[in-house]
Parts: C-alpha cells; sequence; structure tokens
C-alpha cells in the first residue's frame, strides 16, 4: 500500500472560536477557515485537542464538524478527533458519525486510565476495525500520561486500516526509531511544531500543527523546504518559531494560539473553564515575539 499523500506536509488543528458568552462562534470559525485554506495548509484537523473538545459537548462536535464540511473552500482532506478513554464510548460515536467528507479520524492514546502497551494495542484495533475511514494514531503523553511505544505503534502498523502516527512525545530518540523501523507507507506526523525540522530530516513526512493557526504560510512554507531537502530554509523558519513555540504553552493550550490570532483579526482568545485567556503578561510577550520575528 502506498503512503497517503493526502495527508503529506501541513495540516492545522483548528481551535474552536468562542463568542463572549462562550458559545460557539462558527463567523469566526469560516474566516479561521479560509484564512488558513488561503495561505497554503494541506488540510484540516477538526476538534483535535487544539479544537478544545475536551469542553464541547456531542451536539457540538457534529455541529462543528459540518460547518467544517460546508465550508471548506478549498475541498481539502478533513480529519476528524475521535479518541477518548472509554473504548465503547468511541465505537459508539463511529457508529453515529456522517462519515461522508471525512477522510481519516485522529484518535488519541487513552488517557487517565494508564493502560497497559496491550491495552493500548487493543483499544485501538477496536477503533480501526469499526472505523469506515483510515485511521491515525496520535500519542501525545504530556496529556495522557501513556506513552504509545516503538513496538507498539509497530504492531498497529500491520492493521490495514490504521494509515500512520501523529506523535507528540518529544522524543528525537524514539521518533528516529518509529522512522528507522516502520513500514515505508506508513505516515508519520509530527505533533511538535518546534521538531518538525529534524523530524522530516529523519524520515517524518509533515506536522498536524498548532502554529499553522496563525501562520500557516509560514509554517507551511517550513515544512515544505524540509520535505523537498532544503534545509537550511526550514531550519532558518523553524528557528524563528523557536522562542516563540514556547510562549504559546505557558498557559496551556489553545490559550496562547488563539491570543495570537486575536492579534491577527481572526477570531477572539475566548476559551473555556476550566481554561481562561490570555494574561496581559502573555498577550504583550507573544505580540512583541510576533514582531521581533516579522510574523506582524
Amino acid at each position: 500500500m502506498a503512503l497517503d499523500e493526502r495527508f503529506k506536509g501541513v495540516g492545522v488543528a483548528l481551535v474552536t472560536p468562542f463568542n463572549s458568552d462562550h458559545t460557539i462562534d462558527f463567523d469566526g470559525l469560516k474566516k479561521l477557515i479560509d484564512f488558513v485554506s488561503e495561505e497554503g495548509v494541506d488540510y484540516l484537523v477538526v476538534q483535535g485537542t487544539t479544537g478544545e473538545t475536551a469542553t464541547t459537548n456531542t451536539d457540538e462536535k457534529k455541529a462543528l464538524l459540518e460547518f467544517t464540511k460546508k465550508n471548506n473552500s478549498k475541498g481539502l482532506p478533513i480529519i476528524y478527533g475521535c479518541g477518548g478513554n472509554n473504548t465503547q464510548t468511541v465505537l459508539e460515536t463511529i457508529k453515529n458519525t456522517d462519515f461522508d467528507g471525512i477522510d481519516a479520524i485522529l484518535s488519541v492514546c487513552p488517557y487517565y486510565n494508564k493502560p497497559s502497551q496491550a491495552g493500548i494495542i487493543a483499544h485501538f484495533k477496536a477503533i480501526a476495525d469499526a472505523s469506515p475511514v483510515p485511521v491515525l494514531l496520535y500519542n501525545v503523553p504530556g496529556r495522557t500520561v501513556v506513552n504509545m511505544k516503538t513496538d507498539t505503534v509497530l504492531e498497529l502498523a500491520k492493521h490495514p486500516n490504521i494509515i500512520g502516527l501523529k506523535d507528540a512525545c518529544s522524543s528525537m530518540e524514539q521518533y528516529m526509531d518509529i522512522a528507522w523501523k516502520a513500514p515505508k507507507d506508513f505516515l508519520l506526523l509530527s505533533g511538535d511544531d518546534n521538531l518538525v525540522t529534524p523530524m522530516i530530516s529523519v524520515g517524518w513526512h509533515g506536522v498536524i500543527s498548532v502554529i499553522a493557526n496563525a501562520f500557516p504560510r509560514e509554517f507551511r512554507d517550513l515544512t515544505w523546504h524540509a520535505l523537498e531537502g532544503r534545509f537550511p530554509e526550514a531550519a532558518a523558519l523553524q528557528y524563528s518559531f523557536l522562542d516563540f513555540d514556547h510562549l504559546l504553552y505557558i498557559e496551556a493550550n489553545p490559550v496562547g494560539i488563539k491570543k495570537c490570532l486575536e492579534i491577527r483579526g481572526i477570531c477572539s482568545s475566548e476559551v473555556r473553564l476550566p481554561l481562561v485567556k490570555a494574561t496581559d503578561d502573555l498577550g504583550v510577550a507573544l505580540e512583541k515575539a510576533m514582531k521581533r520575528e516579522g510574523f506582524l
């Protein structure tokens, strides 16, 4: 089976814009979709972690997905976040989802339960068996507490409906190990914006990005410079985001990137509890960094 080229390059993990009363700001979402699409991202990711999926209900998730489908002005591929720590609930969600217009699902490693590697394998195999579209695994131990190890990834890569991995474990050693041992048709996507260039240099295929919400053109240029072997150009852009990337997570994701979007006039910086809006100090630091690096 060939590598699925639809998901090579830059996918943007779309934020969910909110109004001041914390209802969904669909006008802001349309503006965001149009902005990232015009600026050249390769595909859209709906209701990943950055979309505050933990605090959107079932009806809102469906509404966000349908709205994105209908307002996908460039006809970009769409990945839908569909995961959780209750396997049966994920299977029920899959059963009740209209997959028309969805190209793949992104499913996070089960969190809080702290499953064994065998449990992770059984969880994802059940999801892959039930899903009518391809499945991308998502390893993010900073949120789930459990790290999906290389051998687990390799076992899951044998499943015909599991086509790739988004990984945010922040270990270059593990990234290299996976790239070395994974099947050549297995899609490898960074979940660490600040490591995209080095990850591509050892065989990864792109990124599902937070930063690309507010800086889609710059992050697309960075990623495709690296994919096409122009590593000095990619590195120059990567370094310009290095200090900036750190600021985005000081007060939790997506607090920082939503503040950047507000500064750029795309949508408000509102988030839902238990998250709170960016402090004034963070807003000042982000704007100063954006100006220093030429992003404004």
